[in-house]
């Protein structure tokens, strides 16, 4: 059994404040184990130790994050922004296709994103793990039979990545609040705020008015954030 995850921001660079390394002593006391633990998550080295690995061994790869390719880009601590080449993300993908046989996501959290672990490992069978069937499970039920007063709390960078999900639910919420990053596209497209350096959705701003015409229409309770916090720069130390 191979296990790959992310930890934390490094931006594509080998940080070792988020190693994964002290994950494995918790992992071995949960699954009463050894776990085996990988200082990369592709190249020869982990190919040996996986190629070496008995049946019924667990390892648990390094940070993918550590890597460019596994999000795509990287940002260093200006904001600027890199891209990452083409033919390396694809050297990455088949690095780390070619540790397993079987691919299972279990990442709910990152399902949606075209990173590399997850809509870069080329093999012939792959499934869902339990944990994402445990949430579609709980998101059907609230979707389909919800109490009410049923209320969503809607968070994200993008308008544009959210507008299926934001038209659905206001077939059935009685109030929706939207938050996060997206929260910046509602308000400057609605009230003309300045939102100085936050997120911008140009795409998702065309929709803003229809979205807001049909909640007005279906009689659910739009909320937008009022109050802020201004910073120099999204990070910890800003």
């Amino acid at each position: 059994v191979i296990l790959m995850s992310h930890l934390g921001r490094p931006n594509g660079s080998p940080n070792e404040k988020y190693s994964l390394k002290p994950v494995v002593a918790e992992l071995e006391k949960l699954l009463s184990k050894k776990v085996t633990f990988a200082p990369d998550c592709v190249g020869s080295e982990v190919e040996e130790i996986v190629n070496k690995a008995e049946d019924g061994a667990i390892i648990l790869l390094e940070n993918l994050r550590f890597h460019i390719e596994e999000e795509g880009s990287s940002k260093d601590k200006e904001g600027n922004k890199t891209k990452a080449d083409k033919a390396q993300v694809e050297a990455f993908r088949k690095g780390l296709t070619a540790l397993g046989d079987v691919y299972i996501n279990d990442a709910f959290g990152t399902a949606h994103r075209a990173h590399s672990s997850m809509v870069g490992v080329d093999l012939p069978q792959k499934a869902s793990g339990f944990l994402v069937k445990k949430e579609l499970e709980y998101f059907a039920k609230a979707l389909e039979e919800p109490q009410r007063p049923f209320l969503a709390i809607l968070g994200g960078a993008k308008v544009s990545d959210k507008i299926q999900l934001i038209d659905n639910l206001l077939d059935k919420v009685n109030t929706l609040i939207v938050c996060g990053g997206m929260a910046f596209t509602f308000k400057k497209t609605l009230e003309n705020v300045s939102i100085g350096n936050s997120l911008f959705d140009e795409a998702g701003s065309k929709t803003v008015g229809s979205l807001v015409e049909k909640a007005k229409a279906k009689g659910v309770k739009l909320v937008l954030p009022v109050d802020y916090i201004t910073a120099d720069k999204f990070d910890k130390d800003a």
